[in-house]
C-alpha cells in the first residue's frame, strides 16, 4: 500500500487548492524540487504531480519546475494536468517520470489511451475526478455525462497501470476520503485504484488497511502533510504493518 505524497504546480509553486478553484490556492512550498526531495528524505517511495496551470490550459505549463523535481529525487514520480498526446507522453516519459496520468484526453479521446498503454506499457493511469459521482475535466472546470465507473470500465484490459479516483467535492477540505465510492469503483474493475481527496489525518491511513481497501494500489496525501496532520514516519510505519495499535 503506497502513500503518495501531492506536490501541486501553480505558477511554479507548490501549492494545495480546495474543490479544484485556482483563486483558493495556499502556497506551501516556492521551490517544489526541495519539496520533493523532502519527501524522499521522510521516507516516501513514490511522488504525485499535478500541473494545475496545464490542467485548465490543456498543455503543460510548468515543465520547469517539473524537470527540477525530477532532478532533485530518486523517487518514481508520476505527473498529470495538460497531457493530452503522444508526443507529449513520450517527451515526459523520455525526461524520466515513471508514469503520466491521463483525464482529460480519456473521456475525450479514450482510443489515445488505449494507444498510449500499448506504446509505453506499464507508464500510463488514468485520472478520474468526480464530482457528484460524475466525471470532471479540464482541470474540472467541465462537467461531463460518465459516471465513474462507466468511464472505468472503458480501460479494461488496456494495460492502464492505475486508476487515481479523485472526489472534487473532498479535495483539499480535509473531509476525509470518500472510502465507499473508492473501494466500489476498485471492486468493479481489475485495474489497481489510488484514493485521492480529502485524505486528513491518521484514521485514513488506518482505514487504508482495513481488509476491504486491500485492493486499492494506495492513496495521495496533500494538505494533511503540508500542515502537520500526518507524521509522515508515523503513517509509513502504520502501512507497512509495524504499529497495529495505531490510533483512530
Amino acid at each position: 500500500m503506497i502513500l503518495f505524497p501531492a506536490i501541486d504546480l501553480k505558477d511554479g509553486q507548490c501549492v494545495r487548492l480546495k474543490h479544484g478553484d485556482m483563486a483558493t490556492a495556499t502556497i506551501y512550498n516556492d521551490d517544489p524540487a526541495a519539496q520533493a526531495k523532502a519527501f524522499e528524505e521522510q521516507g516516501f517511495e513514490w511522488l504525485h504531480v499535478v500541473d494545475l496551470n496545464g490542467a485548465f490550459q490543456g498543455q503543460s505549463v510548468n515543465s520547469a519546475a517539473v524537470g527540477a523535481i525530477l532532478k532533485a529525487t530518486k523517487n518514481p514520480v508520476q505527473l498529470g494536468g495538460g497531457i493530452r498526446t503522444l508526443p507529449q507522453i513520450e517527451d515526459w516519459l523520455d525526461r524520466g517520470l515513471a508514469r503520466v496520468i491521463l483525464g482529460t484526453v480519456a473521456v475525450r479521446e479514450p482510443e489515445l489511451v488505449r494507444e498510449a498503454c500499448k506504446a509505453f506499457p506499464g507508464k500510463v493511469a488514468v485520472g478520474i475526478d468526480a464530482k457528484g459521482g460524475k466525471v470532471a475535466v479540464e482541470g474540472w472546470a467541465e462537467a461531463s455525462e460518465l459516471g465513474v465507473i462507466e468511464l472505468a470500465r472503458k480501460f479494461e484490459g488496456a494495460g492502464v497501470a492505475a486508476i487515481i479516483y479523485t472526489d472534487i467535492d473532498r479535495d483539499g477540505v480535509l473531509s476525509g476520503i470518500n472510502w465507499d465510492a473508492t473501494i466500489d469503483l476498485a471492486e468493479a474493475v481489475s485495474i489497481p485504484v489510488i484514493a485521492s481527496g480529502g485524505l486528513a489525518s491518521i484514521a485514513d491511513i488506518v482505514r487504508m488497511t482495513m481488509p476491504d481497501a486491500t485492493k486499492l494500489e494506495g492513496a495521495i496525501s496533500g494538505r494533511a502533510l503540508y500542515d502537520g496532520r500526518i507524521d509522515p514516519a508515523e503513517a509509513l510505519a502504520i502501512l507497512r504493518g509495524e504499529r497495529a495499535e495505531a490510533r483512530p
